[in-house]
């Protein structure tokens, strides 16, 4: 598995900014090929890009990579999005008259929910970028405001949250909504800087529910773990999980029982971060680049 970095990013494992890293496609040629090839010998590889950013569906992860220069096809791409989606669709239990998710976040949470068939309000909806009035202070405090049909919050990255959205989610989880978040990753890397991530968003929720966190169903959580097991009928212990940060990539790995990790240090991690005495996950290999495994 190959972790893939929000599109917005300047690092990561694949492509720095809008420039592939070098020995990039050939790599994944390689371990693609069903020939062995180079001096690692490596049969054909499945591979399988997974990323943490809810912001894109699969369908636009396909296209960016692409675009790069990269092949790729949607089923080899598993979002935390997707994962969200898998699990309101297939593992959950929602009663009949509660199957709606009210979404915190972009159209790519939308787009997967709409791939499993699954109910979903706010979201991009255009009627809650606003400021809150009066008048829905009242309406959310009745629960006219609500939709009795919602069973489920899920949040992930969203570009306009506002005071309006964190209300009527807050009042959905009151009513006894289930408490999502397609991944709980507190900054977001850009421009060479951090931003918020989709674990601020939840973070006002998690004070106001009294400390209850979201059940996270992007890296490293093992939910989404068992979700790309059950799609990709995979062996844990002949996968290796290739990414550029500990605290999600590559600990993913590592209590996923999978057989390998290995870091690149094109990203977030450098060999300081796992060579210090006091840290808990540690990869098995690392590569200065993902191309350095042609030899």
């Amino acid at each position: 598995m190959i972790e893939t970095e929000e599109l917005r990013r300047n690092t990561g494992v694949l492509w720095s900014g809008d420039h592939v890293f070098e020995g990039t496609v050939e790599t994944l040629e390689m371990l693609r090929s069903k020939e062995p090839q180079g001096p690692t010998q490596l049969p054909g590889k499945q591979v399988v890009f997974v990323t943490n950013n809810s912001t894109k569906s699969r369908a636009d992860y396909k296209k960016k990579l692409i675009g790069m220069g990269i092949p790729a096809e949607v089923e080899e791409v598993f979002g935390s999005s997707y994962s969200a989606a898998i699990y309101i669709s297939r593992i959950l239990s929602l009663p009949s008259d509660r199957r709606t998710v009210f979404v915190l976040g972009e159209s790519g949470i939308e787009s997967e929910l709409d791939s499993e068939s699954v109910p979903h309000i706010g979201g991009t909806d255009p009627s809650l970028r606003r400021e809150i009035q009066p008048s829905d202070y009242n309406s959310l405090a009745s629960g006219a405001a609500l939709d009795p049909a919602v069973g489920v919050v899920l949040i992930g990255l969203d570009y306009h949250l506002n005071y309006l959205k964190l209300a009527y989610a807050y009042h959905y989880l009151r009513r006894g909504a289930l408490f999502l978040a397609t991944n709980t990753d507190s900054t977001l890397p850009s421009a060479g800087a951090l931003f918020p991530g989709a674990g601020a968003m939840s973070a006002p929720l998690v004070k106001m529910m009294g400390g209850q966190e979201p059940l996270a169903l992007g890296k490293p959580s093992q939910a989404m773990m068992d979700a790309i097991e059950g799609k990709f009928q995979f062996e844990r212990k002949r996968t290796c999980m290739v990414g550029d940060r500990l605290d999600t990539d590559i600990r993913f790995g590592v209590e996923g029982g999978l057989g390998g990790t290995l870091a690149v240090l094109t990203g977030v991690a450098s060999k300081e971060d796992w060579e210090a005495d006091a840290v808990q996950v540690r990869p098995m290999a690392y590569v200065d680049r993902l191309g350095d495994l042609r030899g």
